[in-house]
């Protein structure tokens, strides 16, 4: 997603107590950089921080990391963050169990490490990168599900949203190749069963659109001790 300069974000984001400024000081120990110890939850590509910050809200047992490469998102993501604790009742300072981390997906195995064990990994409306030159960018492409498995303790799970055909379709195909067992998939996320869906920016757009959105939940096989 584009997004206008905001000169405001960087000086917002230095003084933001839920903002990580130095991720790789992290790197094996995610769960002690929150307040309290609790199972770890990642977004990756958390773009204006409406799904984090309602999902902070609704797990307040589970500690998120929400990633995004460009500081003006995070800022943005920020004030959005702040505004969905305050219309809750909360204050900014009771938002303890999120945290903004600005990284490049394509090295995030260098700030997050098996000994971080992430529970789950969301993807929500990535880039779709429909050039066959460009496939690899994608957040889907096998090399980063490789990447995303060194990480993920046993029985976690990757749950996937997109308004674009193609890209799901190549997904679903990335997903099992990849050795993911995908346990849930749905080609029409608001006429399905699946309960507990949070709505993203895009989502809500695209929905209006009249546009059905795609989702899955996969998990890596043979993860999990019997």
């Amino acid at each position: 997603m584009r997004i206008r300069k905001k000169k405001w974000a960087e000086p917002e984001l230095s003084v933001c107590d839920f903002f990580v400024k130095n991720p790789g000081e992290h790197a094996g120990n995610w769960k002690s950089a929150f307040s309290e110890e609790q199972p770890l939850y990642l977004e990756v590509g958390c773009g204006k921080g409406g799904f984090a910050g309602q999902l902070a809200l609704q797990c307040p047992d589970k500690n998120i990391i929400a990633v995004d490469i460009k500081i003006d998102m995070l800022g943005v993501g920020r004030r959005t963050i702040v505004k969905l604790f305050e219309e809750s009742g909360k204050t900014q300072e009771e938002i303890d169990n999120l945290l903004l981390v600005c990284y490049n997906v394509e090295q995030l195995d260098k700030i997050i490490t098996p000994d971080d064990k992430i529970e789950r990994l969301f993807i929500n409306f990535c880039n779709p990168w429909p050039r066959a030159r460009h496939k690899k960018r994608r957040l889907t492409y096998p090399r980063k599900l490789e990447m995303y498995k060194s990480f993920l303790a046993d029985g976690a799970e990757i749950r996937f949203k997109t308004d674009d055909d193609g890209l799901f379709e190549e997904s679903v195909a990335y997903f099992e190749e990849s050795g993911y067992e995908i346990t849930y998939l749905t080609r029409d996320l608001h006429n399905s069963n699946f309960e507990g869906n949070i709505m993203t920016e895009h989502e809500k757009m695209f929905s209006d659109e009249g546009i059905p959105i795609k989702f899955l939940i996969a998990r890596v096989k043979n993860r999990v001790n019997d």
